[in-house]
């Protein structure tokens, strides 16, 4: 399994990918206003308007996972629920980080949802650490969605590896 840029006709099965991934992570540990507004259609929209900056792996058109990136920010990494396990995730995270890294990146950073131990687990196995609690600006159709998270950093300069 290799990493590659996301195509535009890979939209649809990566935004099932994110939303079905999304859901079986935050559905417990969320608000519901938040929740209602995180529709398939949104995540769509938001993979359409930023499909140069994600990679997937998996066959082409059959994607089963995806990391965005935002410049110094992992701003999203989906696996689907078959792929869970099987190593997917960690090469996504580290193509995101050697990606980054090349672009000049000194220190990388992500948001995780409070509560998402999984997650969580997962980013500090792949060396990442718990920087502080922030909060977090998401965009909704409503408006602007205020939501405190965990800021985990990764130094990937020299000599932070």
């Amino acid at each position: 399994m290799q990493a590659r840029d996301a195509e535009k006709t890979e939209i649809e099965t990566l935004a099932q990918i994110w939303y079905d991934g999304w859901r079986d992570a935050h559905a417990e540990i969320l608000p519901e206003e938040l929740k209602r507004a995180r529709t398939l259609e949104s995540f769509k929209e938001r993979l359409a308007a930023g499909i140069s900056s994600v990679r997937a792996v998996g066959p082409v058109g059959a994607p089963l996972g995806f990391t965005y990136v935002k410049g110094d920010e992992l701003y999203q990494l989906y696996v689907s629920a078959k792929a869970r396990g099987k190593g997917a995730a960690a090469l996504l995270i580290a193509d995101a980080e050697a990606l980054m890294a090349d672009a000049g990146v000194a220190t990388a950073w992500l948001a995780c949802a409070i509560g998402n131990e999984r997650a969580a687990r997962f980013y500090e196995k792949c060396g990442w650490r718990r920087a502080c609690v922030y909060d977090s600006v998401l965009d909704t159709p409503d408006g602007p969605f205020h939501l405190d998270v965990w800021r985990y950093e990764k130094g990937l300069g020299r000599g932070n590896a």
